[in-house]
């Protein structure tokens, strides 16, 4: 029953962003090599948001079928990298709606748009790694700036403790791992953890990333400061949770 309404919060968040992408200058034909790619060539903080938007929604499809196929392991690892796309968009939007861009933000946009291969014919060719904030500082200032807990040390910390956690999937940590293992007579799951309680569990933590892009799309319809968005989305949302709550309790 939760999968409906996951896929209805992706159609609502896919006719989000077709509405917000018109707002920025599309990508342009760029050379490259014998051809060409697609690249935003003004690299704007507005199109960053865009990039941004468009991962956080094609990864909360793959966390959907991820789930159908009770490959739960993997789903996980995917939350771990919607949190870090989530963390950025709240990053951006902040320096747009606090009207500004800091030295971190600048850094920020010129490694994100930075090319891994600038010279097109010689991939192999040893190039610079892009020069990204480290992490603790944009959780650092996404909870100075946009938290409303008493205590944002605290807040830090819990999302210090989440990022660990879910970098455990991603390196297939041992504790983690052994999540897989289970049942009678006990084994390891390699083609999907249906019927475990494992699954439940996984749905409802879903439940939250879905939320957040949710709440992701409005941050950026502010930042862009298109109310009327922010309005529909702000209804869908209350939509949304009502929903969850009966579903939750069936």
């Amino acid at each position: 029953m939760m999968r409906k309404l996951f896929h209805e919060s992706l159609t609502v968040l896919e006719n989000a962003f077709r509405r917000l992408e018109q707002q920025v200058p599309p990508p342009q034909e760029v050379e490259w090599a014998d051809g060409f790619v697609y690249r935003y060539t003004e690299k704007t903080i507005y199109q960053a948001l865009i990039l941004k938007l468009a991962r956080s929604i094609s990864t909360l499809r793959a966390v959907d079928v991820l789930l159908l196929h009770g490959l739960l392991q993997e789903q996980a690892s995917l939350h771990r990298i919607l949190d870090e796309i989530q963390e950025d968009i709240l990053f951006l939007a902040a320096a747009i709606t606090n009207d500004e861009i800091t030295k971190r933000h600048e850094q920020y946009l010129f490694a994100f748009f930075a090319e891994e291969f600038p010279d097109p014919k010689n991939t192999l060719a040893r190039h610079e790694k892009p020069n990204l904030p480290p992490r603790k500082k944009i959780r650092a200032y996404v909870t100075r700036v946009l938290s409303t807990d008493p205590n944002p040390d605290q807040a830090h910390n819990v999302g210090e403790i989440i990022s660990s956690v879910y970098s455990g999937y991603i390196h297939a940590s041992a504790p983690q791992t052994m999540d897989m293992y289970g049942g009678e007579p006990p084994q390891f799951y390699l083609s999907g953890m249906h019927e475990t309680p494992r699954m439940q569990e996984h749905i409802n933590d879903a439940w939250n990333y879905f939320y957040r892009g949710l709440m992701s799309a409005i941050v950026i319809a502010k930042a862009f400061g298109d109310k009327s968005l922010v309005d529909v989305m702000y209804e869908y949302i209350k939509r949304f949770e009502l929903t969850s709550e009966t579903r939750f309790n069936e």
